[in-house]
């Protein structure tokens, strides 16, 4: 794990060492192409850019059995520790972020409640959901922490992955995915499958790192967010081109975050954060999303 911080506050992020897991070959996942330049080298992996739409991704990269064997067998219950300490951090964040995107008057838009969390790990997010009067479901295959959001909170928590858990279409007026998509082997199906889940009209919020973001390009394959679990890094414009592809309408976009703590005094931190988030470059972004209405 290494230390960030996100919102004026120190979190840490979650980092599978590099190892040796079965992986393989794989096109672009945003437009299919096969030819790729190097973008990003790590301690242990890279990561390319497609030379057609600039997607950068891990390739070769894990197989989906060896990703999902590290949440459920390998870290499992490395990854709840994880979770419950950082728990308040991570909650304050992702309000903050929802807040950003405007939550609140989605509330007086939307044609219903009901409202699935996806990647929602201890489900801190979806008890304050609850609290203020949503119908809420998630998703979460890391097993140790789906438990602890049954057993500890009550709540209705799916250990499969958001493909597989055959909903009825149009079953959601919100879908949420907190840095969620940038792990999965096959983000272009998910973002597909969110679009037959949500009812007409419904949002779709997305947050994920900005690998166009001011951190990224200053420190690069040491970049908080290129840790070996992170098997695409999305830019602003690669997300949105992924989400219209799926038939989303983009509603509205912002970013967070200008230098990590104790890289440069508080006064200069501040300045860079609002500089960030002004022009777009913040080192998190969130993409909300809609489905047409009918």
């Amino acid at each position: 794990m290494t230390t960030i911080l996100g919102r004026n506050r120190a979190v840490k992020t979650w980092s599978t060492p590099a190892g040796e897991e079965k992986s393989r070959t794989i096109p672009c996942a945003l437009c299919g192409q096969n030819q790729f330049r190097p973008r990003l080298s790590c301690e242990g992996f890279s990561y390319v850019s497609c030379t057609h739409c600039g997607l950068v991704q891990m390739n070769p990269q894990p197989e989906q059995a060896e990703v999902t064997r590290r949440y459920r067998e390998t870290n499992g219950n490395a990854y709840l520790s994880y979770e419950t300490e950082n728990e308040a951090a991570f909650l304050r964040l992702q309000e903050l972020a929802l807040q950003d995107a405007g939550l609140e008057e989605l509330k007086k838009i939307l044609p219903g409640r009901r409202v699935l969390d996806i990647g929602c790990a201890t489900g801190a997010l979806l008890e304050k959901l609850r609290g203020s009067g949503w119908e809420t479901r998630g998703v979460e295959i890391c097993t140790p922490s789906a438990d602890y959001a049954r057993q500890q909170r009550g709540l209705d928590v799916s250990e499969l992955p958001l493909e597989e858990n055959c909903y009825p279409g149009e079953e959601f007026d919100l879908l949420l995915a907190s840095h969620l998509i940038e792990h999965l082997n096959d983000p272009a199906s998910f973002v597909t499958e969110a679009h037959r889940l949500l009812s007409p009209g419904g949002r779709f919020m997305v947050t994920t790192p900005n690998i166009d973001g001011f951190q990224a390009r200053l420190f690069r394959g040491r970049w908080r967010s290129a840790i070996f679990d992170h098997l695409y890094l999305f830019s602003v414009k690669t997300l949105q081109a992924l989400l219209v592809k799926a038939g989303f309408t983009i509603e509205k976009i912002v970013t967070w975050g200008g230098l990590a703590a104790g890289i440069a005094p508080q006064p200069v931190k501040r300045l860079a954060d609002r500089t960030a988030k002004r022009f777009g470059a913040g080192d998190v972004m969130l993409i909300r999303a809609c489905k047409a209405g009918p």
